[in-house]
Order: C-alpha cells, then sequence, then structure tokens
C-alpha cells in the first residue's frame, strides 16, 4: 500500500477490547496526529477492510489462548497483501510467533509492551523512521522461510533461482543443489520445502563434514545398539519420515555412507547399524555441495551413481557478486532482523559504505555479509583493525582462503564517524571474526577447566597456536589456573582478559 503523504492522516485500526493495550496507543496516536480506529475482533477489522477505507495499518491483539484470530492474517493477507500488520500475543502464547509471521505478520509483539517499543514499529512499519533505507523492504522482495531463513527475490537472476525452485517443489524427487559457501544454498533447499507438499512437515539438515564416519552413520541412520532395555536410537532420516531432509556438503560424506544413502534412495527403506529389520521411509533428500563436482567424482570422493541419482535435477545458486544490486536490501534487512535481535537500534548505512559493500566481491558470500553487519551494527564506521596473520588463519579455518593483508583500500572513517572510503571494508569484516575467535577460545577455556591442550583440541587447532592466542588476547585464567604467556607485566582488567594498561 503506499503510504500516505505526510499532509494526509494516517489511519490505524486497532484490533482490542483491552483497555491497557488502548491507552499508550490513543497517547502514541494523538502525538502524531495519527488517527486511530477500534474494533472488538479480528472478524470486524476484515470486514471493516473489505467494506470501508482500509487503515495504513493494523494492529492486532490477540486475547490469550486465542488462536481463531490470528487465521484471520490469511483473509487480510488475501485482501491486502500491502498492509502492514502488528501482533501483540502473551508471553505464553510465543509459540505462535512463527505462525503469525508466516500468515502475514510484519513485526510480533510480546506484552507488556514499551510504549517507545510500540511506537518505533509502527512509525518504521508506516515508513516514517529517519533511518529508512535506500532500498525499500517490501514484502515482494522478501520471503521469509523461518525465524532466522529467509529469501530475497529482487534481482532477475534471484527471481529466475525462485521460479526453478517451485518447479522443483512440485516434482517431489532429489534435488542437488549447487554453490559457492556462503551463498544460500541451505535457503534454497528451504525455499523448495516451503514450496512443496511437505512443508506441513518437519525439515532436517546435516552437514556431512562436521561428523566423523561412525557419529554420521548413526545421525543418518540411527543405531540398535544400546546399553540393554534401551529403545533403538532413531537417525535424522527416520525422524524426518513425510518431510525434507537437507545433506549439505554431500561430497564429504564417506563412500562407505554414500552406498548406504544410494541404497536407500533406490529401495526407500533401510536397516539400522546393528540391527536387521528393514525402516522404511517417506523423505525427500536435497543434497548441497560448494565442492567441484567434477574433482570430486575424479578423486572419487563422490561416487558417480549417486551423483547421476541426485543430479537428473540441479539448481545452482549464485555467489553474492553475481546479485550486487540485492546487496543495499539484504544489508537493510539483516541491519533490522539483528538489531531486533540483540534489542539494538539499528544504525543506518552511509552511501559510501553501501557503494563500498557493492563493489566489494564479498568471498564468503551471506556469511561475510551478515557478519559484517553484525559488526557494523555494534561498532558503526569505525577504522578496523588489519588483517589476519597465519595462526588467526588456523584458528577461524582459513588457510586456504587468499591473504587479506594489503588490501585495505576501501571504506575508511573520519573522526566523526564519516566514511571516506580510503580504508578497509574487509577489515571491518576481519573484526568481526577476531572478536568471535576470543569468544569461541574463552569458552573452550571454560569448558575444559582452562586445560590448554584439551580447549585446542575442541577448538582444532595446534596446541602452539591456541598458546599465541591465548597471549595475543591477554587472556588470564580465573584463580587456580595458570597461562605460561602470563606474568608479563599485565593486570587483570575484571573480564577475563589481561591488560598492560593501554587501551586498545
Amino acid at each position: 500500500m503506499p503510504v500516505a503523504e505526510k499532509t494526509d492522516t494516517l489511519r490505524l485500526l486497532i484490533v482490542s477490547k483491552e483497555p491497557s493495550v488502548l491507552r499508550p496507543l490513543w497517547t502514541i496516536g494523538e502525538s502524531n496526529s495519527w488517527r486511530l480506529e477500534t474494533v472488538g475482533s479480528g472478524w470486524d477489522a476484515l470486514e471493516r477492510v473489505q467494506s470501508g477505507i482500509v487503515p495504513h495499518l493494523l494492529l492486532l491483539d490477540l486475547p490469550r489462548g486465542d488462536e481463531d484470530t490470528l487465521h484471520v492474517l490469511r483473509w487480510l493477507r488475501r485482501l491486502r497483501a500491502d498492509l502492514p500488520i502488528i501482533v501483540l500475543a502473551y508471553p505464553d502464547d510465543a509459540g505462535q510467533k512463527r505462525e503469525a509471521l508466516r500468515l502475514g505478520a510484519q513485526d510480533y509483539l510480546i506484552r507488556p509492551v514499551d510504549e517507545k517499543q510500540l511506537e518505533s514499529s509502527i512509525r518504521r512499519h508506516l515508513d516514517l523512521t529517519s533511518d529508512k533505507p535506500e532500498a525499500e523492504i517490501t514484502s515482494d522482495d522478501i520471503e521469509q522461510l523461518s525465524d532466522g531463513a529467509f529469501f530475497i527475490g529482487a534481482s532477475p537472476i534471484m527471481q529466475k533461482l525462485r521460479a526453478q525452485a517451485a518447479l522443483l517443489a512440485e516434482a517431489d524427487v532429489p534435488v542437488l543443489i549447487l554453490g559457492e559457501a556462503g551463498s544460500g544454498k541451505d535457503t534454497a533447499a528451504r525455499l523448495i520445502h516451503k514450496l512443496s507438499v511437505r512443508s506441513g512437515c518437519k525439515f532436517l539438515k546435516v552437514n556431512c563434514a562436521a561428523l566423523p564416519e561412525d557419529l554420521l552413520e548413526s545421525e543418518l541412520f540411527g543405531s540398535e545398539r544400546g546399553a540393554p532395555g534401551t529403545r533403538p536410537r532413531i537417525g535424522k532420516l527416520e525422524a524426518c519420515n513425510k518431510g525434507t531432509i537437507l545433506l549439505d556438503e554431500i561430497a564429504e560424506m564417506p563412500t562407505r555412507l554414500q552406498a548406504l544413502l544410494l541404497q536407500m534412495l533406490q529401495e526407500k527403506q533401510f536397516i539400522r547399524p546393528g540391527g536387521q529389520s528393514q525402516v522404511a521411509v517417506d523423505v525427500r533428500i536435497l543434497a548441497a555441495t560448494s565442492a567441484s563436482i567434477e574433482r570430486a567424482i575424479a578423486e572419487r570422493k563422490l561416487r558417480e551413481d549417486l551423483y547421476y541419482r541426485l543430479s537428473a535435477f540441479t539448481l545452482h545458486v549464485p555467489p553474492l557478486r553475481q546479485r550486487r544490486e540485492e546487496i543495499p536490501l539484504l544489508l537493510q534487512h539483516l541491519m533490522h532482523h539483528l538489531a531486533k535481535h540483540y534489542t539494538m537500534t539499528p544504525r543506518v548505512f552511509s552511501a559510501a559504505v553501501l557503494n563500498a559493500c557493492q563493489s566489494y566481491a564479498w568471498p564468503g558470500n551471506l556469511k561475510e555479509l551478515e557478519s559484517f553487519v553484525k559488526r557494523y551494527l555494534v561498532m558503526g564506521e569505525k577504522e578496523m583493525s588489519p588483517g589476519v596473520d597465519e595462526a588467526d588463519a588456523e584458528l577461524s579455518g582459513e588457510t586456504g582462503e587468499p591473504s587479506q593483508k594489503g588490501n585495505r583500500n576501501l571504506v575508511s572513517t573520519d573522526s566523526r564517524g564519516n566514511a571516506s572510503g580510503t580504508s578497509s571494508l574487509k577489515s571491518l569484516v576481519q573484526t568481526v571474526k577476531l572478536e568471535a575467535e576470543r569468544n569461541a577460545i574463552a569458552a573452550a577455556l571454560e569448558k575444559t577447566g582452562w586445560n590448554r591442550k584439551a580447549a585446542a583440541r575442541l577448538l582444532r587447532v595446534s596446541y602452539r597456536t591456541l598458546l599465541y592466542k591465548i597471549e595475543q588476547y591477554h587472556m588470564r585464567s580465573p584463580e587456580g589456573y595458570s597461562s605460561p604467556y602470563l606474568g608479563n607485566g599485565y593486570r587483570n582488567n575484571g573480564n577475563g582478559f589481561k591488560s598492560n594498561g593501554k587501551v586498545s
């Protein structure tokens, strides 16, 4: 719906009988010169939208335990797909959030709602915020798949991908999804599932590269073995019956398990490890990989017969650099999503930062973009630290990536925090990685009681690298533990790290 001009009176339709909801809304409406109308039920609101002047925003207050009112959203969306709808609900009904967003609500607030939070949400969905994004976010551009997953089809190449996903959703056959790491293969799989007849059943994901062979076999197929008197362990293939399972990084699956998977695809049944009876399953297999298929087959990492079984239908997910026109939209959506998650005020991206983001190659694709937005939300446009060294690369798993050093001339900030285009956007991203790295080390050390060798194994890095990192981040063990890198004039700053008195 086009937003009214500033000279027009904005109309809000409130579906509520609760004085505790109506009182602050009347105050907000009066201070903003908005016209508020109230109705007692969702069906009354539906009649008002059908017959009268359509409001610019509808606020739906759900009575405790009420599920019928929620389904009015479906009909409202059919009548006015562009009508912003905000839902208010009680904390014990918070499980309805996913359903409300799926049915078309733009926002879901838990009572009691702070008056400022409520006004901010209303203004944001009326497009009255001062931080209006460069690329306007509309329901046509963004398709919410789950709480943390969304699909954006603002570019021709992604609109084509969505059309292909819709066709594949109807076919109910295995699909092989190809694309670079972080490009959105998981999102494409969730989109196929959502558009398919299996959408009402489970969607599960298994990362074939994250588990050793015996654990991966148990994760997929379950196990009959166990202590006497215990039930068999159900694997994800069985738990996902009637639904969809995504086998991520399928080329990393051991070839013995690939043979079992191929047999399951052919016979629609399998035998649990340690068992004898057949287990029938009806599950749709989606497989994904960022590896070179030709190389994986040539090196016999991927069985050729399994590849042909999976690749009759193939979906290619383009890297972010091939859909640069979506970057402003992605930045704004991620900013508002992360700000809401961390209960922070969204930041505005300057024109210089947006231009730099669109000219940057984003080798890490959407994962790298999300890390950048998270850092930007916390720090804003500040000058960041330089790139990683070899130990950084080992710990963050980037030893195979090109060196980050020397590439520091994309975005910088002046003393007022304005982007000047002379420092590094990549360094902004790297600072996120360093912060996450330090948190991961602290968590591993705490989990292992500051047993540094055990922590190194947990982090999958060398013991020498971990010791180097403990020194680099000036980390201090609790009482009773000592680090070989501490005692060099550093003092505890009270937060689990040591400081030499310098401000960094």
